[in-house]
C-alpha cells in the first residue's frame, strides 16, 4: 500500500523536509544534498532527515528536471485555456522600472478589447466565477462564509478534479508520496486554498484563494489579485483601470503573462503580474504544485518551451490540520 506521507509538507524554506537530495542552487536559504556537508551550506534539520534512518527519502523529493517535465506536461493539458481570437489585449504603455509606481494612467484605452465570454460557462471558469464576490477586499474585515459559499468552494474544487490536467497533478504528488488518495488531496486543496487566517488584528480575514484571484486591500495598496478574469470582469464594469505593463511574456499565444499597473477603485497596485488566457485550473495546479515543491523559493517551470519561474510564500503565524500551512501568496515571477 501507499505509505502515510510525513505530516508537515508545507515547511520553512529553512528545513531539509521532502527535500533530500535536492540539487544545490544558489537561490535556496540552506542545502539538503549531501554535498551540503563539504560547503557547510546543510539546513539545521539535514541529519535528522537526511542521514540514512531519516524518514525523507530523497526519492519523494521533487528534482528541478521533474518540474520541467511535470509543468510542461500540464501545460499540455490545459485543455479549457483561451483559444487564439478568444481574447484580443491591448498593453499600450510599456513602463520602465522607474514608472511602475508612479501612479499614472499612461494607456487610454481598456486593457481588453475583447474575450470571448462563452469561455466562462465552462464548467471550471462559471464555478470560479461564482467564487469571486465571496470576499470582502479590505484586510481587517472578518470573512463571513457562508453554507452557500461552502458548497461553492466545493464545487469549484469538484470540476477541476474532473480535468485531466488535475488529475495529472495528483498522480504526480501521489507518485510523490506527498498524497494516499484524492479525497486527501481535495481535503488539503481545501485548506491550503480556502481556511481562513488574519492578515489583520485577528480577523479571520484572508485566504489563499482571496488573496490570489479575487485581491484585497491592506494600507491602501492593492495586495494579491493576480488573475485575469477577474480584471477583465471588472475593468467591464468601470472598477478597474489598467495604467500600463512592464513585462510581456515570450508568449504569442495563450496562456501569456503580463505584469501590470493598475487601479482598483482608486487603490493602486504596482506590480500586478498574471496568466492570460488560462483556465483557473491551470492557475490553481501550478500554483499548487509549486506551493508543495518549493514553498517560499522561486519555483523553475517549462511552458510551451518556455522558462518561468513562479514563488510562492506559506502563511507562517498560523497552520490547520498537524501543523500544514496555509497559502499566503502565489504569482508568476516577472524577470
Amino acid at each position: 500500500g501507499v505509505s502515510a506521507p510525513p505530516k508537515d509538507l508545507y515547511t520553512a524554506p529553512e528545513s531539509c523536509e521532502g527535500r533530500c537530495g535536492e540539487p544545490l542552487s544558489e537561490e535556496d536559504a540552506c542545502h539538503c544534498h549531501p554535498e551540503c556537508e563539504r560547503l557547510r551550506s546543510c539546513c539545521g534539520d539535514y541529519d535528522r532527515h537526511c542521514r540514512p534512518g531519516g524518514f525523507s527519502r530523497s526519492r519523494d523529493s521533487i528534482t528541478e528536471q521533474e518540474l520541467l517535465e511535470i509543468s510542461e506536461q500540464l501545460y499540455g493539458l490545459d485543455h479549457n485555456r483561451a483559444r487564439p481570437g478568444d481574447i484580443t489585449i491591448n498593453p499600450q504603455h510599456r513602463a520602465g522600472p522607474d514608472e511602475t509606481g508612479q501612479r499614472q494612467d499612461l494607456s487610454p484605452q481598456p486593457l481588453y478589447k475583447h474575450v470571448n465570454e462563452e469561455l466562462f460557462s465552462k464548467a471550471t471558469y462559471s464555478s470560479f466565477i461564482k467564487l469571486l464576490d465571496n470576499y470582502q477586499r479590505a484586510t481587517g474585515r472578518e470573512e463571513e462564509v457562508t453554507a452557500e459559499e461552502l458548497r461553492e468552494q466545493d464545487n469549484f474544487l469538484g470540476e477541476v478534479m474532473k480535468t485531466e490536467l488535475m488529475r495529472k497533478l495528483f498522480a504526480f504528488l501521489r507518485e510523490k508520496n506527498r498524497y494516499g488518495s484524492e479525497q486527501e488531496f481535495l481535503e488539503d486543496l481545501k485548506g491550503m486554498w480556502f481556511g481562513l487566517y488574519s492578515r489583520g488584528d485577528g480577523e479571520q480575514d484572508s485566504s489563499g484563494f482571496e488573496h490570489v484571484f479575487s485581491g484585497e486591500v491592506k494600507k491602501g495598496k492593492v495586495s494579491g489579485f493576480h488573475n485575469w478574469i477577474r480584471f477583465y470582469l471588472l475593468e467591464k464594469q468601470g472598477i478597474v483601470n489598467y495604467f500600463s505593463h512592464n513585462f510581456d511574456g515570450p508568449w504569442d499565444t495563450f496562456p501569456t503573462v503580463l505584469g501590470l499597473q493598475f487601479s482598483w477603485d482608486g487603490f493602486h497596485k504596482e506590480v500586478g503580474s498574471a496568466f492570460i488566457g488560462s483556465s483557473p485550473e491551470f492557475e490553481l495546479g501550478l500554483y499548487t504544485l509549486c506551493f508543495l515543491a518549493r514553498p517560499g523559493r522561486a519555483c523553475h517551470l517549462s511552458l510551451g518551451g518556455h522558462s518561468l519561474s513562479i514563488q510562492t510564500f506559506p502563511w507562517t503565524k498560523s497552520t490547520y490540520g498537524s501543523g500544514r500551512r496555509f497559502i499566503a501568496t502565489a504569482y508568476v515571477m516577472s524577470p
